[in-house]
């Protein structure tokens, strides 16, 4: 998911630089989105370890 994320960041910069204004905000939405849902599962697992007792990988 973290890879989609930067996927669509490079997708913004490089839409950004050409000019194309509406694609660069759709893609930087998508990606802030799809970065926000990765973090919130990484912590859920991370919490979900903790409480099983298992010492981090």
């Amino acid at each position: 998911m973290l890879g989609w994320a930067i996927t669509f960041l490079i997708v913004a910069l490089i839409a950004g630089v050409l000019g194309f204004g509406g694609i660069a905000g759709t893609s930087v939405g998508i990606a802030k989105v799809l970065f926000f849902i990765f973090i919130i599962l990484f912590v859920v697992s991370l919490i979900a370890r903790a409480i099983r007792g298992r010492p981090p990988v």
